[in-house]
């Protein structure tokens, strides 16, 4: 297919939250986030931003070069961290003050993520919806993971669905066996891929 793919910059962030807000409105992570759709509208560029923002700041991003895809990156160390992570409570601050699973849905995958071994984490992929089913969003993802390849560094993603879960299956991730329980919501799937010898 060969998507041609650019890094992200500073510029580009209402762009990428663009895409991100219309390849997530129906999700079924974001729908449990904000039941309700004409306030998922309202407010959920604005919480996706906190993603964007952490990943321009402390990662990279990705974008197809026709602006139909983003992939957000971030490199994680080994080791648990020393503090508390500050991101799912300036989500809710940023985004929903009122809404407690702006915040609870960052502290439950957070918890489930693994730290005995540095990794490259895929925080999110979205495509736009006229363009799913396109193999956009493989295309994107394989060129970080011949990347670990290379450098012999595994991935790490939460899957917000069972469609998405196959996907990244077939990319050579796996389960890690047990999902992240959202109360009352969509379960999330934790997936970890090792990398392949060269």
């Amino acid at each position: 297919m060969g998507v041609r793919i650019e890094r992200a910059e500073r510029h580009d962030r209402e762009r990428v939250v663009a895409v991100m807000e219309e390849a997530f409105h129906h999700d079924p992570v974001s729908s449990w986030v904000f039941p309700d759709e004409a306030h998922r509208r309202a407010v959920h560029g604005r919480f996706l931003g906190i993603f964007v923002d952490v990943a321009l700041a402390e990662g990279r991003i990705d974008i197809a070069e026709d602006g139909a895809a983003v992939a957000l990156w971030l490199p994680v160390p080994a080791g648990a961290p020393e503090e508390e992570d500050p991101t799912p409570a300036l989500m809710r601050r940023t985004a929903d003050p009122d809404n407690e699973r702006c915040e609870l849905v960052g502290r439950l995958t957070g918890a489930a993520h693994p730290h005995d071994r540095a990794h490259s984490y895929l925080l999110m992929i979205g495509v736009t919806p006229d363009r799913q089913g396109e193999g956009i969003g493989a295309e994107m993802i394989r060129a970080e993971l011949e990347r670990c390849d290379r450098e012999g560094l595994p991935a790490y993603l939460e899957a917000s669905s069972a469609r998405s879960r196959r996907l990244y299956e077939r990319l050579g991730f796996h389960f890690l066996g047990r999902a992240v329980a959202l109360p009352d919501g969509p379960p999330m799937y934790p997936m970890w891929r090792e990398p392949k010898a060269s």
